[in-house]
């Protein structure tokens, strides 16, 4: 059949060509962030947040704060994970006794990663009849919706930030809608009954949830609190939410933001949705410390959370803390598993390698490495990579061609291919980063 010729559709396709210049395809990147910069403190070490600092990983403890050992052991587990801040639960008089030990554990240990107290209904109390615990912890959290209520509340709170200034201590201010002040919800939800076209339910709580926050801030700064020691969050666990809540609230103010989507849930889903909301976000220049909060799996790790928001980061382009591995997903050409096994042999082996390479070889976090399954894409996404290697796959050669920085370096074959790649690797790093 005979199709017309659309000659205007024509000349618009030539002229797409001839002027590709003047329409560049931009290279994606973050967004510049534009926050204060809040500098947490434990003896010599430093932990900046916000202003030019990298995105900073966070992640918490579920151990018994009054079990010193186990609490100093998993906080140790998080650090070496990747963690730069640990918060740990502080809600009773013998937790807050606890927290000097922890601390003393953690420094034995060479561990010197700040610890942020967790409070909630009677943080007054323990930050005031407790001062060694005060000043064990580097950062406090704080929340608004239950420090108190009716005349407590400000008194309360003063009493929080009267320590926090006191002891030069960093503040997050951390809202959350499964806790968020009922007295202020309420008169958010009274003052929008009388509004000639009230908003919805969903808008108030997004306005109250800023409010919370902010007006906290402001009386934090009234008490005397560096306004560079002010951390906010406000966390909600819909994704879409989230991103309304903290685009409204980056705009609002300049405060150095944490983010993190509260109660994720565990494995897939929580992993997806946390980075889903936190990517979007972080790629517009909004938040300047992460925490993902997963529910462990039976038998699973803490360090999750942690490998999850180092990935997060790292699949941003925003930090790099592990070499990455690019392998493809398989397909009817590859019904061996050799490329799977080597993939993950290789990424195990060097995220187990990273503790000591990260002070011996600079720069190799940064090192790409890819394990192919065929021909298709094998050499050229080999060639992309600093070393690579394209697997034969079903039918194909039994030839293995290895990429060096872009160029065919040489071919392996016979069956210990895994294990020679294996060493070539580890003579690439040592020939490229070990003279650093």
């Amino acid at each position: 059949m005979d199709h017309p010729t659309d000659s205007s559709s024509d000349r618009e396709t030539a002229n797409s060509v001839d002027n590709a210049d003047s329409d560049l395809i931009l290279a994606a990147s973050p967004a510049a962030r534009r926050s204060r910069q809040a500098r947490v403190r434990w003896g010599d070490h430093e932990v900046t947040i916000g202003g030019d600092a990298p995105v900073r990983v966070q992640s918490m403890t579920n151990t018994d704060t009054v079990d010193v050992i186990e609490t100093a052991i998993q906080i140790k587990e998080l650090a070496v994970a990747g963690s730069e801040l640990v918060r740990i639960t502080v809600n009773t008089p013998e937790a807050a006794d606890a927290v000097p030990h922890i601390r003393d554990q953690l420094d034995r240990m060479g561990i010197n990663v700040p610890l942020v107290g967790d409070f909630h209904y009677n943080g007054h109390r323990l930050l005031t009849e407790h001062p060694a615990m005060a000043q064990a912890l580097s950062k406090y959290r704080i929340n608004p919706g239950n420090v108190g209520k009716g005349d407590k509340k400000d008194r309360q709170f003063a009493q929080m930030i009267e320590a926090a200034v006191k002891y030069d201590k960093v503040v997050r201010i951390g809202v959350n809608w499964g806790s968020l002040d009922q007295e202020l919800l309420a008169q958010m939800m009274d003052d929008n009954a009388r509004r000639p076209a009230p908003w919805d339910g969903k808008q108030v709580m997004y306005q109250a949830l800023i409010q919370s926050a902010l007006s906290s801030a402001t009386y934090a700064r009234e008490l005397g609190m560096n306004p560079d020691n002010i951390i906010i969050s406000c966390k909600v666990s819909g994704v879409q939410d989230l991103i309304s809540v903290y685009r409204a609230l980056s705009r609002r103010c300049d405060y150095a933001l944490h983010l993190g989507l509260t109660e994720a849930g565990m494995g897939t889903k929580g992993t997806v949705a946390s980075a889903a909301a936190l990517s979007v976000l972080l790629q517009e220049g909004i938040g300047d410390t992460i925490r993902v909060s997963l529910t462990p799996q039976p038998g699973e790790s803490r360090t999750q959370e942690v490998v999850v928001a180092l990935e997060i980061l790292q699949s941003l382009g925003l930090r790099a803390f592990n070499p990455s591995v690019t392998a493809c997903p398989g397909c009817g050409r590859t019904t061996s598993t050799t490329f799977q096994e080597l993939a993950k042999q290789i990424d195990d082996f060097l995220r187990a390698q990273m503790p000591i390479w990260r002070t011996k070889y600079a720069g190799v976090e940064n090192m790409k490495v890819a394990v192919m399954g065929c021909i298709v894409n094998g050499p050229g996404e080999s060639k992309h990579a600093d070393i690579g290697i394209s697997l034969p796959g079903t039918g194909e050669a039994p030839a293995a061609p290895v990429f060096i920085d872009g160029q065919k370096a040489l071919t392996l074959r016979g069956d210990n291919i895994a294990g020679e790649f294996h060493a070539l690797v580890e003579n690439y790093i040592e020939k490229r980063f070990g003279g650093h």
